[in-house]
């Protein structure tokens, strides 16, 4: 496939090489591969579907350690953070490829194009003034130092702001290989064109959700692949606060093209939902 060129969805259908349960058809064995956007419930199907064995739930998991990347082999994630970086995942790719069937990490959909296999694709976009307040909590939770300062000071610092805030779904789906040099932390001035890719690149998606649904959406992973994802978890969530609308507004005006990708997103698991209700009509 060309760099930049959207992807042709099967949605119902999965791919020819990967077509049975058992990941026993084709040269290839089913693989997935699920673009992890940031604060929209990604953490909680990573756990649910095996990602973290620590955590406790009342399910199977349906994923063994082994085949999910990343895994605790992987490397730190602060201090390696295969959750992050595209070189370290094509590293471990060529170590563990037979073995990995599902890829969780912070990718953004171009990185399929780098690792020479099939793969079905899915994920969960939400409001990007949701998700933005939601990583600005989870930031200052999680940050002795900032504990105390407003969501406005950590929403303007320019590494945090340009590399995890300004229009991240429309770069997770919108650049392509060429562009991208450091995944999801890619330095890049997204415009029209960009928007145009993502809202093609999540029409693609083989099952697509939003946050606001998200059971939703794990029912209709388990529809489709049989995945037994118990019931819902909560991890990383934290308390909403008071903000000033004014705030509000200027993070939906600075996010302007997620807030079209985002709603163009809607208007994809409203119709797909549609579809599938006449199909059982």
């Amino acid at each position: 496939m060309a760099a930049g060129q959207p992807r042709s969805g099967t949605h119902d259908t999965p791919s020819p090489a990967a077509t049975d349960a058992d990941g026993s058809a084709g040269p290839e064995p089913r693989r997935w591969f699920f673009v992890h956007v940031l604060k929209a419930a990604g953490t909680d199907l990573f756990t649910r579907l095996g990602g973290d064995p620590t955590v406790p739930v009342s399910h199977t998991f349906h994923f063994s350690e082994p085949e999910v990347y990343p895994n605790r082999t992987d490397g730190d994630v602060f201090t390696v953070a295969p959750q992050l970086s595209v070189d370290q995942l094509l590293a471990r790719w060529t170590l563990r490829r037979p073995e990995i069937r599902i890829i969780m990490g912070h990718f953004p959909l171009c990185t399929t194009e780098l690792l020479d296999a099939p793969f079905v694709t899915i994920s969960a976009l939400r409001d990007p003034v949701e998700r933005t307040l939601s990583f600005l909590r989870h930031h200052r939770k999680l940050t002795p130092a900032d504990r105390d300062r407003p969501l406005e000071e950590i929403y303007e610092d320019p590494f945090r702001f340009e590399a995890l805030i300004h229009n991240h779904m429309t770069k997770m789906f919108g650049i392509d290989t060429t562009e991208m040099d450091a995944g999801m932390l890619t330095a890049v001035d997204l415009g029209p064109d960009h928007l145009s890719r993502a809202k093609a690149n999540v029409d693609s998606l083989d099952v697509v959700g939003v946050q606001e649904r998200f059971e939703d959406f794990c029912a209709e992973l388990t529809r489709r692949f049989g995945w037994d994802l118990g019931p819902a978890l909560h991890a990383n969530r934290t308390a909403p606060v008071p903000v000033d609308p004014s705030f509000r507004r200027r993070i939906a005006a600075d996010n302007a093209l997620d807030i079209e990708l985002f709603e163009h997103a809607q208007r994809v698991v409203e119709r797909r939902a549609a579809e599938q209700r006449r199909s059982f009509a």
